[in-house]
């Protein structure tokens, strides 16, 4: 059997939540069970609400907005308890195609591929402005060559996950999850596709950014933090080797003047390159140890895999349990929906 869970991270989308329920495939080739999950971020309307009247089988609720990358981590904690084979990420707003689904999980299903993004085709995207089109593409870009993917649209959301994938996937980003994600999976050496997909008009402006500059900004920093987490040692001991070489500089033209018998006016030279080396120096020596840092990173990860493996392994023995609505903001007690109601 093969359980699909597809999750729906959800902020105050109450108008549009049904339409979207509504667009979601009942049954798809190769899978034997769909189930619905939505997680409701500290909504102010009744979202968890029209999610239960609408008969999805999971709802977690966040206390307060958490934003969209903790409603992300949540959904996939919840679909791994829950038994999913594979997780379907997608919008509550309606921009994807829903029937696409059946797209996203079928390299997944085939066994081609851990994880596969649903490609816009932002390049001609008919519901995506000049300027957004360009900062795609230029995002994009610049997540392949850190993931070492041949992903073309690097912040879709819409996604397929394999159970294997999602519980090597650490989200460590507040802002957006997507190129935290892809940035991991490619280091972590997972099998990454694309698929295109067919896309709705906006229904409403983004939430994920108040600005085009606080955008670029915040991703900006995702990408930096991610690529730092995963190559530390590349990147201090490129900038420590660097500051070396300007740093012999002033050094060797020191020595050139002091080979001359002129070496006591150019002092300055002397100290300035030996303090440009020595930072050379100290960057390297951090590198090494953000390196065995990130060492000690992956035991981590490795010892989690682990114990999400036993946690499965104990959970099959327990009696079946009805479908759930949890709070994500405590351990994760669960009550009935039918008691929620």
């Amino acid at each position: 059997m093969t359980k699909l869970i597809i999750q729906i991270p959800c902020l105050n989308e109450a108008a549009h939540l049904p339409e979207t329920l509504a667009a979601l495939p009942r049954k798809i080739d190769s899978i034997s069970d769909i189930e619905v999950l939505v997680i409701d971020d500290g909504s102010n309307d009744d979202t968890a609400g029209v999610a239960r009247r609408h008969g999805v089988q999971h709802i977690v609720r966040h206390r307060t907005n958490r934003g969209l990358a903790a409603a992300f981590r949540s959904g996939l904690d919840h679909s791994l308890r829950a038994g999913a084979n594979i997780i379907v990420n997608t919008d509550a707003d309606g921009q994807y195609v829903g029937a696409d689904i059946a797209k996203l999980v079928g390299p997944v299903v085939r066994g081609e591929a851990d994880i596969v993004i649903g490609d816009r085709g932002v390049r001609d995207n008919e519901h995506f402005g000049p300027v957004k089109r360009t900062l795609q593409r230029l995002g994009s870009s610049i997540v392949r060559r850190l993931s070492r993917t041949e992903i073309t649209d690097a912040v879709s959301g819409f996604r397929a996950i394999s159970r294997s994938a999602a519980q090597q996937i650490h989200i460590t980003t507040d802002f957006s999850y997507t190129t935290d994600m892809l940035i991991q999976a490619g280091r972590k050496r997972l099998a990454v596709a694309s698929v295109p997909v067919g896309t709705n008009a906006a229904a409403r402006p983004s939430r994920l950014f108040k600005s085009i500059p606080s955008f670029i900004t915040n991703t900006g920093m995702t990408m930096v933090r991610a690529y730092l987490t995963y190559n530390p040692l590349r990147f201090f001991v490129g900038i420590g080797a660097l500051a070396f070489i300007l740093g012999s500089l002033p050094i060797a033209r020191f020595l050139w003047f002091w080979f001359q018998g002129d070496g006591a006016g150019h002092l300055q030279s002397l100290v300035l390159g030996a303090s440009v080396v020595i930072l050379g120096l100290l960057i390297t020596i951090l590198g090494l140890l953000a390196d065995l840092i990130g060492a000690n990173r992956r035991l981590i990860e490795s010892a989690l895999q682990k114990i999400s493996k036993v946690e499965e392994q104990l959970g099959q023995k327990d009696p079946p349990r009805s479908k759930v609505e949890a709070s994500a903001d405590t351990d994760q007690k669960s009550s009935s929906a039918g008691s929620a109601q």
